[in-house]
């Protein structure tokens, strides 16, 4: 090196040196920043050196270097800060005697280099790197709603992820099932851009586009935002979401519902099915099978055909056509035999059966069906299972074998299929009344509805001997009820009613005597009512002579009345000894001076009442039934009162 070249060697390593030593920021090549790392809406701590530092730092100047144009932003003096009018000059704090600056509510705007200078006892600086983070919201997918065509020979939009409000731009990754998505030329591309917001924060967009096929129709989709904390790298992923795919269908098949056998009054569908998205138009065919027609058949808009209620005529040979609408193309299903078990209407012969008693009949069921059929005979009123077979053998018949017989036709191989049919055996004869003779307890000037039931073969007619309101009642095809609606008088007290049935054959009548409830002492809480009161009167079984009507009691023998009697009349004497012993003891008032009367609720006392009980049943006392006028109504139990209110 020559003389001239080592002098500007000297010359310029002295400018360098006056340059440091002047102190202007941005001049000299500075050495690599210090890093610190916060997050937005946090605090950073600014630190000028390191801490073993033995600078004086009463005397320092802070900068921001921004474009690299260093800009004051805070002033110590004697250890004292001064913040510079700006953006930081509520956000700025001294700390630790002056050797580290706060800076609080940091935003992506600072995110920049901070420099100090020292100025004593030399001047000297340290320059600080500061790093801002914000975490993304949670990132949103929303899917292609028009959804993609395998036929498309370019790749069609699948999602759109976004990111909002990070710092800085976090990164995005798609998945398809659980695997990464990677750009694929003319298969997988991906579309990213950024907005930059207000605040600073960026929100990112991601478009995945993809060629799709048949096998796409069931893959997931999500994206994944990748990010960086102070804490280290994060990361958030969206819902999975899925995309309508159309591919044109490869097979076309057909179902039916319920499954297993079919019997008439099912309710069935007929549903065509294919593998393509959207389905093909379909229509349905059937063939007869026995005459080997075939008949197009129009189903709903979801190629489902409905048997509201299926018949025998439905049975056949059933095949789908599917049509594509795009690629018109048409595709058949196997055919599938629909068969509807049926049975027909029953038949019995004779449709009405009659007989004179004693005579003997035979019912004969019929009835077609696909399948083998069972018949059963059953008694209508009982339900009674008389026999098994299409035959039933009726032989010397009565009078009560009249009435309802029932035939089943069953398929047992198809549960639930079966037809019945009832038929009336009628037995000729004169009316037959369901009592002789009824007595009844009435109240004079009430309503009463009297009741008559015959029946018979012909079928009678019934009348009844007194005046009054009548309506029948048709209870089998031989037997008749009639009710009669009566106003209790003397008269009618006097006579009774007779109710007359008659047929062609002969006639039988039932006489009703009405007896007034004389002797019935009604309890003090008993209610009173007056006017006209409603009562009814029928017989609860069908039997010759039997009814489980109140009726009067038959008078027992006179012995047992004598007894009773006795009894009562000790039990009364008793009670008078009893009430004497109390009267002479002046426990009892009966008008003495100076007494305490016996009180009661003014509402009692004019119904003081003694009561005496026996522990025997009615039908063994048999009180005071010395004639059919004087005995108990029906439902008394025994008791007897003694009203002692007069």
């Amino acid at each position: 090196m020559g003389l001239s070249g080592l002098v500007c060697a000297l010359l310029l390593a002295a400018c360098c040196c006056s340059r440091r030593a002047a102190g202007v920021p941005g001049e000299a090549e500075p050495p690599d920043p210090e890093l610190v790392e916060a997050e937005v809406g946090g605090t950073a701590l600014l630190t000028c050196g390191p801490s073993h530092s033995q600078s004086n730092f009463s005397h320092v100047d802070w900068f921001s270097v921004h474009k690299e144009k260093p800009t004051l932003i805070f002033r110590v003096r004697k250890g004292q800060g001064q913040s510079e009018p700006g953006e930081y000059q509520k956000r700025l704090s001294l700390q630790d005697r002056g050797t580290a600056l706060v800076l609080s509510h940091v935003t992506p705007h600072d995110e920049r280099i901070f420099l100090c200078q020292v100025k004593r006892p030399q001047s000297q600086e340290h320059r600080i790197q500061l790093r801002v983070y914000k975490a993304p919201e949670e990132p949103t997918i929303q899917v292609n709603p028009l959804g993609i065509s395998v036929s498309s020979k370019e790749p069609e939009e699948v999602a759109t992820c976004v990111g909002r409000n990070g710092y800085p731009l976090p990164q995005v990754i798609w998945y398809k099932n659980g695997h990464s998505l990677k750009e694929e030329k003319d298969r997988v591309y991906i579309q990213s851009s950024q907005i930059v917001e207000s605040s600073g924060l960026y929100t990112l967009v991601s478009i995945l586009k993809a060629q799709l096929v048949t096998a796409d129709k069931d893959a997931l989709f999500y994206c994944e935002l990748s990010y960086r904390l102070p804490s280290g790298n994060h990361m958030k992923e969206s819902r999975e979401v899925s995309v309508q795919v159309f591919y044109p269908a490869e097979k076309v098949w057909l179902e039916v519902e319920p499954v297993g056998a079919l019997k008439e009054g099912d309710h069935v569908e007929i549903r065509c099915l294919a593998d393509g998205n959207p389905p093909p138009h379909f229509t349905i065919s059937k063939q007869n099978l026995s005459t080997k027609e075939v008949e197009e058949m129009t189903p709903e808009d979801n190629g489902v055909l409905v048997l509201e209620s299926a018949q025998k005529e439905h049975s056949g040979l059933y095949q789908c056509q599917g049509l594509d609408l795009e690629t018109m193309a048409s595709l058949l299903s196997d055919q599938q035999e629909l068969l509807v078990n049926y049975v027909s209407a029953v038949r019995v012969s004779p449709a009405a059966p009659e007989s004179q008693e004693g005579g003997s009949l035979v019912l004969s069921c019929e009835a077609e069906s696909n399948q083998a059929v069972q018949f059963q005979w059953l008694r209508e009123k009982t339900g009674q299972v008389l026999t098994e077979g299409p035959l039933l053998q009726l032989d010397n018949l009565k009078r009560e074998a009249g009435g309802g017989y029932r035939c089943i036709a069953s398929v047992p191989r198809v549960p639930g299929l079966n037809r019945t049919q009832l038929v009336h055996v009628a037995v000729f004869g004169s009316p037959w009344m369901t009592q002789k003779e009824r007595r009844i307890w009435v109240q004079e000037n009430a309503v009463l509805n009297l009741s008559c039931e015959a029946s018979g073969h012909p079928r009678p007619t019934i009348s009844w001997s007194v005046e009054g309101t009548a309506q029948e009642q048709d209870q089998e095809p031989q037997s008749v009820l009639s009710v009669l609606s009566v106003l209790v008088t003397p008269e009618l007290l006097r006579t009774g009613a007779e109710c007359v049935a008659s047929n062609a054959l002969g006639r039988n009548t039932t006489t009703i005597f009405l007896e007034l409830g004389k002797g019935l002492v009604l309890r003090p809480d008993s209610s009173r009512s007056t006017g006209l009161s409603t009562s009814t009167v029928s017989p609860s079984v069908r039997a010759n002579g039997t009814s489980t009507e109140k009726k009067l009691p038959e008078p027992e023998s006179k012995g047992v009345a004598i007894v009773a009697v006795t009894v009562c009349v000790l039990v009364l004497a008793v009670l008078g000894a009893v009430l004497y012993f109390f009267y002479k003891k002046g426990k009892l008032p009966c008008g003495r001076s100076g007494k305490q009367e016996i009180t009661l609720p003014p509402s009692r006392k004019s119904e003081f009442v003694v009561e005496v009980k026996s522990d025997k049943l009615p039908e063994e006392m048999g009180l005071l039934q010395g004639s059919s006028r004087d005995q108990r109504a029906p439902g008394d139990q025994g008791e007897k009162y003694i009203d002692l209110r007069h």
